[in-house]
């Protein structure tokens, strides 16, 4: 069909979407699949550490064997998530492949001995660098290996929670602040889609969570059809999660850095780190290790157990940030999302308690509101509790991600992530925003800015 045809921007748009939809297919397949494996072997080794509570001790051991790892084979990869948002900003070397063997090893390892770590970033890192190599496979132009390494994002991101429509609004929405590339919107959705359901033909299953709060309308102004009261409640804790969330990314970046200052010898940072997970596994108990998500003792702090009165302490939250800042600050792998769920979580069920509001819901909003504020993606978050909550307190999920999108500040987990639209009037200098600064350099120059005040 020749150009002028009244039907050539349809036949074109057509061909676009056919070619993106058989480009997906391979991404979601390898991905789905390589996930399934890595959720797998993560359910087993945390099974053999809970049944071997020996393993703890061996987690020094086991940082300085990751160290050596990515020393030998990562080069770049030891940057993780970063590196693939710096490939779709500026395409240069490309997401090596050697990147998905070795985050998920290191993972592997980093939960078998007790860290405390998620898995978000090793799903994103083993779509970023499948669908990478793909793009090399398929010899895409730069723009062309952009998209495919959004579609990786979301078909990581989909897989390892269940959730595909967030992972797919999570890749277009993680890249950048403020600013999506719609045209990656339907590879993404694709690739998220199928891939969850590749990882679930693997015989995968993902926690099930609940909230059993129903409202019942009882406001005294008719057009308002919901709790106005409630409503206030999820702001005030909106703002609560943000400010918690810029608190975990700041609380990371300074731990490595205290690393870096204090121990020289490279290999020595997560021998400090493993130590200091093991002190504080003394003093606080084993609660905060791993994912958090469930636990064979009945009285432990967990994900599901925040959604219950009594199920967390006022400080439970405070100490998963402190054990998750340390393994992930001195050189262990896994990922910041599922710790921040159970920070979320632990701290909605605080915060449920002073404020009088139900303790499932206002766990639930934590759940996906911390997440929110320290990634800056509140569409997706929002997505994410619909398809793991359920439909029905939609209104308070997107009040709670947006109120924390915007408390966080312009913070965040991913240095890499560039700020395309400042959330408030004006920059932190107090003028208009330099155009695509980097959260890394924002910080560098919030840093450099306090240094010089205090001097």
């Amino acid at each position: 069909m020749k150009p002028g045809h009244p039907f050539y921007s349809h036949y074109n748009i057509t061909l676009h979407l056919l070619r993106w939809s058989l480009i997906a297919l391979p991404v979601a397949g390898f991905t789905g699949s390589v996930v399934a494996l890595f959720l797998w072997l993560l359910d087993t080794v945390t099974s053999l550490r809970y049944g071997h509570g020996w393993l703890l001790y061996v987690l020094p051991a086991a940082g300085v064997l990751i160290w050596w790892l990515y020393r030998l084979a990562g080069k770049q990869a030891d940057s993780g998530n970063n590196l693939i948002l710096d490939e779709i900003h500026e395409p240069g070397g490309g997401v090596p492949l050697r990147m998905a063997p070795l985050v998920l090893l290191s993972t592997i390892l980093t939960h078998l001995f007790g860290g405390s770590a998620g898995r978000e970033g090793t799903a994103v890192q083993i779509g970023g660098s499948l669908s990478g190599w793909l793009g090399k496979q398929f010899r895409l132009n730069r723009e062309d290996t952009r998209i495919i390494l959004y579609a990786g994002i979301a078909a990581g991101f989909g897989a390892v929670f269940g959730t595909p429509l967030a992972g797919a609004v999570f890749a277009l929405e993680v890249v950048y602040i403020g600013r999506m590339h719609y045209k990656a919107l339907l590879p993404s959705l694709i690739a998220a889609v199928l891939a969850d359901k590749v990882c679930g033909m693997w015989g995968i299953h993902h926690t099930v969570y609940a909230i059993s709060f129903r409202e019942q309308f009882r406001g005294n102004i008719p057009f308002l059809h919901f709790d106005l009261l409630l409503l206030l409640k999820v702001i005030f804790a909106g703002a609560c999660f943000g400010l918690v969330g810029a608190f975990f990314a700041e609380a990371t970046h300074r731990v490595k850095e205290l690393g870096q200052r204090l121990l020289p010898v490279p290999w020595l940072i997560p021998v400090g780190g493993g130590l200091a997970v093991i002190v504080l596994t003394f003093l606080l108990g084993r609660d905060y290790l791993g994912l958090g998500v469930s636990s064979p003792d009945p009285g432990a702090v967990t994900i599901l157990s925040c959604f219950r009165e009594d199920g967390a302490d006022a400080f439970s939250w405070f100490w998963k940030i402190l054990f998750t800042a340390i393994t992930l600050g001195t050189g262990f792998k896994g990922g910041e999302v599922t710790p921040l769920f159970f920070i979320g979580a632990a701290l909605g069920n605080m915060l449920a308690g002073l404020t009088g509001a139900p303790v499932d819901l206002m766990a639930g909003l934590g759940f996906v509101a911390v997440f929110a504020g320290a990634t800056n993606t509140p569409l997706a978050c929002t997505l994410m509790a619909v398809e793991l909550f359920g439909g029905d307190h939609a209104l308070y999920y997107a009040i709670a991600c947006f109120t924390a999108y915007y408390f966080s500040g312009h913070n965040g987990i991913y240095g890499a992530q560039r700020v395309a639209g400042a959330k408030g009037l004006l920059w932190e200098e107090g003028t208009t925003m330099p155009t695509l600064k980097a959260l890394r350099e924002a910080r560098r120059q919030r840093r450099g800015r306090d240094a010089g005040n205090r001097q």
